[in-house]
């Protein structure tokens, strides 16, 4: 201990905190010692500055790091505001976008005063979709029901065909899709009289999202652009449902004049779907019937 108070070092330190001492105690008004130091002045002057100055940088410093806290986490509270106001924006558009959809598909049910029709939202987004079964969120619950061997014509909000309901469980249906090989519907030239013809899928056309068009007779000239529509033939589907328009047509064979069609309805684009279910379902509702009638034509 001794030896600690004889050190030379000890001594200088002791020596400058008594100097520091005595500047900042001279340094308050009504010091005694103010006086005592006033001749000191010049000399303690630039050391009281730097001891000033050093305490505003220590305290700009932590100023500046406690701001910059509270900056950032404003800014990750305002990020995560504007995230929440956008997701609610892109609900509100897609809300507005489907209200406009089920507003425009009021028509189907003044167009077909016959019909009840059933709203269904589709479930199935498979790759092929136009090629397999869709389902869709309409079933038994719904007070829907189908009798064996019966079907229902499927429509999208612009009254485009899209398939036919094959069948139906307690929350949802399946829906056999237009470009389907299994499905077959009787069609003619959307204008009075027009021509009939069958409308199918076919398996080689379906991958460029084409149907086979067959059943034209000879004498009926068809051309690209041309509009065909459901006939009413069968009882299945009613009268002037948009189907598509003719793609190309193929006369070499005048005994079996053949045609492509590509359908107005685009699965990949649907959210909803309406089926059409007449107030009294006729007997016969299969399509067997269809190509026969149109064969007989």
């Amino acid at each position: 201990m001794r030896r600690l108070l004889t050190s030379k070092w000890f001594i200088v330190l002791m020596a400058v905190l008594i100097m520091l001492a005595a500047i900042v105690i001279g340094a308050l008004p009504g010091s005694p010692l103010n006086k005592a130091f006033k001749s000191l002045g010049n000399i303690t002057s630039p050391i009281q500055g730097f001891v000033k100055g050093a305490g505003n940088m220590v305290s700009d410093y932590w100023s500046a790091v406690t701001d910059g806290i509270a900056i950032r986490k404003e800014n990750e509270e305002m990020k995560a505001e504007i995230a929440r106001l956008q997701y609610q924006i892109t609900q509100n558009e897609e809300a507005k976008i489907r209200y406009e959809e089920l507003k425009d598909a009021f028509h189907i049910r003044d167009t077909f005063s016959n019909y009840d029709i059933f709203g269904a939202s589709v479930l199935s987004r498979e790759a092929d979709e136009w090629f397999s079964v869709i389902r869709i969120g309409l079933g038994l619950s719904d007070g829907i029901t189908i009798e064996e061997g019966g079907s229902y014509a499927v429509v999208d909000v612009r009254m485009n065909l899209i398939g036919r309901v094959i069948e139906i469980d307690d929350g949802e249906s399946k829906v056999l899709p237009l470009l389907h090989e299994g499905f077959n519907v009787s069609g003619k030239v959307n204008e009075v009289n027009g021509a009939t013809m069958m409308i199918s899928g076919d398996a080689g056309l379906k991958r460029s999202g084409l149907c086979r068009v067959t059943g034209i007779d000879e004498n009926v000239k068809l051309e690209y652009g041309t509009q065909i529509v459901t006939s009413g033939d069968g009882g299945l589907f009613p009268q002037g449902i948009p189907i598509g328009i003719i793609e190309s047509v193929d006369y070499s064979d005048p005994m079996g004049v053949t045609a492509t069609l590509r359908p107005y309805g685009d699965i990949g684009e649907l959210n909803d779907v309406f089926v059409m279910v007449p107030f009294e379902v006729p007997d016969d509702v299969s399509d067997e019937p269809l190509a026969s009638q149109v064969e007989e034509q």
